[in-house]
């Protein structure tokens, strides 16, 4: 079957959650089908030859449709005036539509599989079988984005939530099949309850082999690692140093944090103090997770399957997240993970982990036995196959 695949953006470097999904879903669909990727390209700087040759082994042909500044502003004014989403007018352009109505005329594509929302407006009109994969609850991540924003955002964020509401109820019809990344997501869906039982639930994998165990020296104590221009991320952040910490400094001082991640926000780039470290991008994020002797998600707003989760559990860190994240995840508090909801709660399963070597090394061991056995790309994407087939 020849899938012709729309991304929001370029799924190569894999900085971020929705091109780390996008990268290892192509590779796997790839070994029982024929992939035409086109990715659109929002991005000011991107080496699209180091992309192009990640991706040319997946791929019968690789398209990569840049969006300029000027047009994505235009077009945000002209979803203004629509009443379409802000983030979906980001993502549109009519240079865009036409490459894209080229380049099916050209391949014929059996199915269209469209990555988040962002790119439903490109798949329109098509009489080809189509699949869209929501991946997160956009419209309730920016619910909770309103709960911590400046009052000056509100409004922005109050009607982009509203209509993200109507757009996911629009595009539910327009798509013969839906997916998303786990249930608590399906669950938030402004859909009827017997639509939100048609969406698939595709959870993500990860890539045991490339994250498993490493030995290094421990310089850090906690790390928290992510795409940290992500509003989420941010927020995070933040709590960590500002809200956790303090409390476990008060009882060991000379506890460590690193933040790493691309593009750090102002915000985060502020934290940087002398047990505060922010990396910024990193050319290894391994380094990261087996730099620390624990890892920490404290998420406090956002949607979606943390793959930072996934990803230092597969190395054997132990780790502490919070219910909002680990509703996603699965994991059992006390046994695979360590879960608080305050920072008060956080800060006592940090001590914890760092007082006993005993529960230390549980931890570890079942937090990397649980992701070896639940999540893996090639169970994930097998079912998304067949669901594109028809099975």
């Amino acid at each position: 079957m020849r899938i012709f695949v729309i991304l929001s953006r370029v799924p190569y470097p894999l900085e971020k959650g929705d091109k780390l999904r996008a990268f290892h879903q192509i590779a796997q669909l790839s070994k029982q089908n024929e992939i035409v990727l086109c990715a659109l390209n929002p991005a000011k700087k991107l080496n699209k030859q180091e992309a192009f040759s990640a991706l040319q082994p997946y791929c019968r042909s690789i398209n990569f449709i840049d969006l300029p500044l000027t047009g994505r502003l235009w077009n945000i004014f002209l979803a203004f005036f629509k009443g379409l989403p802000l983030q979906v007018g980001y993502f549109y352009h009519t240079g865009a539509v036409r490459k894209i109505k080229k380049l099916i005329e050209t391949y014929h594509p059996d199915h269209i599989y469209c990555q988040l929302l962002r790119t439903a407006e490109y798949a329109e009109g098509y009489q080809i079988p189509k699949t869209i994969d929501y991946q997160d609850v956009f419209s309730y991540g920016v619910k909770r984005r309103m709960e911590t924003t400046s009052f000056y955002m509100k409004p922005i964020l109050r009607l982009e939530y509203h209509r993200l509401i109507n757009y996911e109820r629009k595009i539910f019809h327009l798509f013969d099949h839906k997916t998303i990344i786990s249930k608590p997501d399906r669950d938030l869906m402004p859909l009827a309850l017997e639509e939100r039982e048609e969406i698939h639930i595709i959870p993500n994998g990860v890539d045991h082999d490339f994250f498993s165990p490493k030995q290094a020296p421990k310089n850090f104590d906690l790390v928290f690692t992510g795409n940290m221009a992500y509003p989420p991320n941010v927020n995070a952040a933040e709590f960590l140093a500002n809200r956790i910490m303090p409390a476990v400094w008060k009882e060991r001082p000379e506890t460590k944090v690193m933040i790493a991640g691309a593009t750090p926000d102002r915000k985060v780039i502020a934290l940087k103090a002398e047990k505060v470290t922010v990396t910024g991008w990193m050319d290894d994020i391994r380094d990261a997770y087996a730099g620390a002797r624990i890892f920490i998600a404290p998420m406090q707003i956002g949607t979606g399957l943390q793959n930072k989760l996934l990803e230092a559990m597969s190395m054997k860190i132990p780790s502490i997240t919070t219910s909002l994240a680990n509703d996603a995840l699965g994991a059992t508090d006390g046994e695979d993970i360590l879960i608080g909801d305050t920072a008060e709660k956080l800060a006592k399963n940090i001590l914890k982990l760092l007082n006993d070597e005993e529960l230390y090394q549980k931890i570890a061991e079942n937090g990397y036995r649980f992701v070896k056995q639940t999540y893996n790309w090639a169970q994930a994407v097998d079912k998304l196959n067949n669901i594109i087939r028809g099975k």
